[in-house]
């Protein structure tokens, strides 16, 4: 009996997170001046349109913008290489690793597109709850989160016995 092999399922979630995040990039840019906002829900929630040279949270902006561009270039690369060996590796079988990676792999390459293509990352999610203002993220950093926290619950997740 041959096991299937969920490799190309996984890279489809791939391509398809990439999608979404260049579709959602594109969207703000088109509708939505860099700088601007739109109130979706007032007070919690809202679009924007931010330009982020740096790391995760604007890190290392107050840092030369090409030196910052091009060490998280060259990190993304490694991390994106690194990722997509690892589901090459645990994609014949569906599980919450398999499908972490996946996320992980899709929200990497499509912020690397950005840095690659754009020189800054397109962030437009802005979430405020009671006096906690998050930093501004995108499709992609969503996909990297969620891919992170299915990793750390795999971790987690009691093992069954072999």
């Amino acid at each position: 009996m041959r096991n299937r092999d969920y490799r190309l399922p996984l890279l489809i979630v791939t391509a398809l997170v990439i999608l979404a995040d260049r579709l959602s990039k594109n969207w703000i840019v088109a509708h939505i001046k860099a700088g601007s906002a739109i109130t979706l829900i007032p007070g919690y929630f809202r679009l924007t349109h931010v330009l982020n040279i740096g790391a995760a949270f604007s890190l290392g902006e107050s840092f030369s913008p090409l030196l910052v561009r091009n060490v998280l270039i060259g990190f993304s690369v490694l991390a994106v290489v690194i990722v997509f060996v690892m589901l090459w590796r645990v994609g014949r079988a569906l599980n919450p690793t398999s499908i972490a990676l996946a996320l992980i792999l899709g929200g990497a390459i499509g912020n690397l597109y950005d840095r690659l293509v754009l020189k800054h990352v397109v962030d437009f999610l802005e979430v405020k709850i009671i006096h906690y203002h998050w930093p501004d993220f995108n499709v992609a950093d969503s996909c990297i989160v969620i891919g992170a926290c299915l990793l750390i619950l795999e971790i987690f997740r009691p093992q069954q016995e072999v």
